[in-house]
């Protein structure tokens, strides 16, 4: 018997042991603001607790685009965009409740109506009236769950990559994912038991690895941006955030309202997307009474950083006949 409560110790030792050497703590904050949270960013109080980082860009009577980044992003997705259009456009983009340097949610309220409130309450503090509304992957459900719920604050949607109608699975995109070629990242997100050690051991290379297969564009898995992802998910409260947000079921809006949705709607696809297939792009396209959808051979799940001059070329005659800028005197 002793020999028995000998291994057992043993065995939790090695575990602690183990722990120890492969947990990796938060990032710290003050750190954090200082490296990505650098001018033009702004951190705005919008209520109950929640101060977001956002930045808004170009001239404040310009037609206005607000932008959503999607799941373990952040704000510095729409950088080559806002590069390009500030301009000539407003463009606010923010990190959403659970990313970037926003953090964690006070309240820990994850749900699509409180992302949709916290948009609403952005668009008030900015005082925006009418917008146009982009996301990408997550950030689209949130656009598309917005412009259901206050349609006359959208002037158009963008949305790139998006979640929010039926989890659609096209041939390829099955076997893709058979065959290995899914998102791991996000596959141990979503496995119980598994997902509760992401909360102390997040490897750098795990991340890579999902940024890599969620891309077809390599060089967008830069090391810089790889690093971004790893601390910013780091960020103090953001891994709870990202289990806790990942333990809700998913939740589209019905085709019903997504079918009422009259806005405008500019829809950009990659081909190769391994999260979410283009069929469900052609299923948004077919449904919405005022769709186009553009399609990108060899670009995945990020065309706005992908395909920046290609997604550039279909967006900007879309933004001129949907939110013209306004003509200098």
């Amino acid at each position: 018997m002793k020999w028995v409560w000998r291994g057992l110790l043993a065995i939790v030792a090695l575990l602690v042991a183990a722990f120890l050497i492969f947990r990796t703590p938060d990032t710290d904050a003050a750190e954090m603001r200082a490296k990505y949270g650098g001018p033009p960013s702004q951190f705005v109080d919008i209520g109950g607790g929640v101060t977001v980082h956002l930045r808004d860009e170009g001239p404040k009577d310009a037609p206005a685009i607000l932008l959503l980044h999607g799941s373990n992003a952040d704000l510095h997705t729409w950088e080559p965009w806002a590069a390009a259009l500030k301009g000539e456009y407003r463009v606010i983009r923010f990190d959403q409740v659970g990313h970037g340097l926003t953090g964690p949610d006070p309240q820990h309220d994850y749900s699509r109506d409180n992302y949709v409130a916290d948009v609403r309450q952005v668009a008030d503090k900015l005082g925006l009236d009418r917008f146009i509304l982009g996301g990408n992957s997550m950030g689209g459900k949130h656009a598309l769950a917005f412009a259901a719920a206050h349609p006359e604050r959208v002037a158009g949607l963008v949305l790139v990559d998006a979640s929010g109608g039926p989890m659609l699975e096209d041939k390829g995109d099955k076997a893709r994912k058979d065959s290995g070629g899914g998102n791991i990242g996000f596959t141990i997100a979503q496995t119980p038991g598994i997902n509760l050690l992401v909360e102390q051991i997040t490897p750098r290379g795990l991340i890579a690895q999902s940024l890599e297969q969620s891309v077809s564009v390599k060089s967008v898995a830069s090391e810089a941006a790889v690093d971004r992802y790893w601390e910013l998910l780091r960020y103090p409260g953001n891994r709870r955030a990202t289990l806790k947000r990942f333990g809700y079921p998913y939740e589209p809006l019905t085709e019903g309202e997504i079918a009422a949705i009259t806005a405008p709607t500019l829809i950009l696809w990659g081909e190769e997307d391994r999260l979410i297939p283009l069929a469900a792009g052609q299923w948004l396209a077919k449904t919405m009474p005022n769709a186009t959808l553009k399609a990108y051979p060899q670009i995945g799940h990020l065309p706005q950083e992908e395909a920046v001059s290609a997604t550039l070329a279909d967006l900007g005659p879309w933004l001129t006949d949907h939110a013209p800028a306004p003509k200098p005197e």
